[in-house]
């Protein structure tokens, strides 16, 4: 498995892992379009993929610079439990801090495997989203006491 940045021409690749995750499903496809992945992989922020030794991507995460908030982190369920969304989580918390000191925020279900996966990497809830769902937030030095952990 290596780690790159992810590039606009792997939008496919991102789209076919982001429909086959089973929690924190996207119920209708069209909320998430193409533009979309392009405006945050090059306007609003950056985006890493694991890809495997054959070129397939088995997994990406998304920081949003503007919005101080990550837009996306999903393992495709074949690579599920190989640590592949930790080490995405810690290229993108990375790059996220070297740009800017601002708190970084994201929502995830309740009761998922990625709620708690956000906890033990050192997140603090911070209440509900409107739709119910958990807020977490993530300071600079919590995250670099996290790191030293």
């Amino acid at each position: 498995m290596h780690y790159r940045q992810a590039l606009p021409t792997d939008i496919p690749e991102l789209s076919r892992v982001r429909f086959a995750v089973r929690e924190n499903v996207l119920n209708n496809p069209g909320l998430v379009t193409p533009a979309d992945y392009v405006d945050y992989l090059t306007r609003r922020g950056q985006g890493w993929v694991a890809v495997t030794d054959d070129g397939q991507v088995a997994g990406f995460a998304i920081a949003d610079l503007q919005g101080h908030s990550i837009w996306a982190l999903f393992v495709h369920p074949d690579f599920d439990q190989r640590g592949l969304g930790k080490q995405l989580h810690g290229l993108m918390l990375d790059w996220y801090f070297q740009q800017t000191t601002e708190t970084v925020w994201l929502s995830t279900a309740p009761g998922t495997r990625a709620e708690e996966f956000y906890r033990r990497q050192g997140w603090q809830e911070t209440g509900r989203t409107s739709s119910g769902e958990v807020r977490f937030e993530l300071t600079a030095a919590r995250w670099t006491n996290q790191k030293l952990l």
